[in-house]
């Protein structure tokens, strides 16, 4: 038997990458399947090697949200688990030079996907009694990572999200996690994966990003997590600590209301 028999998820970005490397697992585990990618070709050409279902997506648009949630629904009964992985880079370090068309992508991309995607998913995930929801963040979500500012910020406001919704959502039974791994050898790494080759720098194996996945879609993660993913370590929680508190008297400690 499989971790997932039985299960519906969704898979975002699945046509290539670390989506397809997770869609590949979550199907080996029993899950059916939902992909949605803009590559309709290489998404349709794995959805039916997977035997699974496609929807051509923009996860931006929040319409979009709602055919890939009606296909689950349709075709399967339901949704149990979606992992919110499609993204871009602009690999643009200098700010002066990034393009309006640059930003909004990588924030269409990368944040309103996230935040499109729950919204659309949650209300599903409930009529099943609960679930999960996995994001893709990145270690440039928790460190400074000057090569690309913008896809950074992405990054650091996806993980944000993750934490600060994940009481509220577990309060309905359903967990969020998000992985953040290191380099990754995918398409998404462009022109510098051979220079990464060619310096003998490690990337991760993707499957190894569809490992950390699975463990979050089990519960063995909790909620509000963020896993950090780096070559030839096990994935492992990242420890956010805690900010500095008052230090006026009597108040020391003390948290604003309602947190």
């Amino acid at each position: 038997m499989g971790a997932l028999d039985g299960k519906v998820a969704i898979v975002t970005g699945g046509a290539s990458g670390i989506g397809l490397a997770t869609a590949t697992r979550l199907r080996a585990e029993g899950a059916d399947l939902v992909l949605a990618d803009l590559n309709e070709e290489a998404g349709k050409s794995v959805a039916g090697d997977l035997g699974a279902r496609f929807v051509r997506a923009d996860v931006g648009v929040p319409s979009d949200w709602a055919a890939i949630v009606a296909e689950a629904e349709e075709s399967f009964g339901g949704l149990d688990h979606a992992y919110l992985n499609a993204g871009v880079t602009t690999q643009q370090p200098d700010i002066t030079a990034v393009t309006d068309e640059q930003i909004r992508r990588v924030f269409g991309a990368n944040v309103d996907g996230v935040l499109f995607g729950t919204r659309a998913v949650v209300p599903a995930l409930e009529r099943r009694g609960g679930g999960s929801i996995v994001v893709t963040a990145s270690l440039a979500g928790i460190i400074a990572f000057a090569p690309d500012p913008l896809y950074t910020a992405t990054k650091h406001a996806v993980v944000g999200f993750v934490r600060s919704v994940a009481a509220q959502l577990e309060a309905r039974r359903i967990l969020i996690n998000a992985v953040c791994p290191g380099i990754v050898d995918t398409p998404l790494v462009g022109p510098a994966r051979e220079t990464l080759k060619a310096a003998g720098f490690p990337m991760i194996p993707p499957e190894d990003i569809a490992e950390a996945v699975l463990y979050c879609m089990t519960g063995a993660a909790g909620t509000g997590a963020c896993l950090i993913c780096q070559p030839g370590r096990a994935h492992e929680k990242y420890d956010f600590g805690e900010v500095p508190g008052p230090r006026t008297p009597g108040d020391a400690g003390r948290r604003p209301p309602g947190m």
